[in-house]
């Protein structure tokens, strides 16, 4: 998927999708578009041309919103290139939203997978992670998976891409060989959002926050606070005693963060180039 501007919806396949006229469409960048519809409402209508990305993005959606927890935008169709969705009201990111947030994220969290790399009910095993496949498929024990189908596939698209010689992607397979003797306390299967970077946050006007753009999987749910780290999130420090609050985090967490990050840093290496490789390497050189 490239990030070229893509044709505008048409209306009649909006009506189509949400059952009502649409008054007028604006664009909001290449893939993303707000339409007005004639009872009032505003929505929102991204495309995808890829394979089954829209599938999964609502089927993700729609499982991350049955845990009744974090709120999401709710689905109000879609077909295999478009997907209408609620519209969310922003706002200014607050300490007090940023608590709740990490509460609700833990209870969401706590509603579970059923296996690590399980994809959403109704969701296709191959979906994306933002602009690349990801392919979610039941796995075993969290390490042996997460070294399989999370960090060695990104790691050989990106020596197969130049991005990274062959000696420094060894020094990442030395990490996930010493992965299940350092991967903390065996944890259940969470239900994670998966690309919970502070993009794919919204601060809602009415105080609360939603996730847009998930690429839901059952996963290790340290995972998810990872990311939210990694590229910055207003109040992170709020949001972890939120979540400490609901579900404390194991022993020897924050030592960890790397280890989980590893995944969107190899992903962004693979889209973005070099200096998330290079960020990728740090991690496997000081992880413990």
């Amino acid at each position: 998927m490239s990030f070229a501007r893509r044709p505008a919806p048409d209306p009649a396949a909006v009506t189509g999708l949400t059952g009502t006229p649409v008054r007028r469409v604006r664009p909001r960048s290449g893939t993303l578009w707000e339409a007005e519809l004639d009872d009032g409402r505003t929505v929102m209508v991204k495309r995808s041309d890829e394979r089954d990305a829209v599938r999964a993005e609502a089927a993700g959606l729609r499982w991350l919103a049955a845990a009744d927890t974090v709120r999401v935008p709710g689905v109000l169709g879609h077909d295999e290139r478009w997907l209408v969705t609620e519209r969310v009201a922003t706002g200014v990111p607050s300490a007090r939203a940023a608590v709740r947030f990490g509460r609700d994220l833990a209870a969401l969290h706590a509603s579970g997978a059923p296996a690590f790399g399980a994809p959403p009910p109704g969701g296709p095993e191959d979906a994306y992670i933002g602009l690349a496949p990801l392919r979610n498929r039941a796995g075993g024990d969290w390490p042996h998976w997460y070294a399989e189908d999370r960090v060695l596939p990104y790691l050989r698209a990106a020596v197969d891409a130049g991005t990274l010689r062959s000696a420094e992607a060894a020094e990442v397979e030395r990490l996930c060989a010493r992965l299940p003797a350092r991967a903390g306390p065996a944890e259940p299967p969470a239900r994670l959002h998966g690309d919970l970077w502070n993009g794919n946050v919204l601060w809602g006007a009415d105080g609360e926050v939603r996730l847009i753009d998930p690429a839901a999987h059952g996963g290790h749910r340290e995972t998810d606070l990872a990311m939210l780290a990694l590229f910055g999130c207003p109040h992170l420090r709020e949001v972890v005693d939120g979540y400490q609050q609901v579900a404390p985090l194991a022993e020897g967490w924050a030592a960890r963060v790397g280890v989980h990050q590893l995944f969107p840093l190899l992903v962004h290496a693979v889209l973005f180039g070099r200096p998330y490789a290079e960020q990728a390497l740090a991690v496997a050189r000081t992880a413990p």
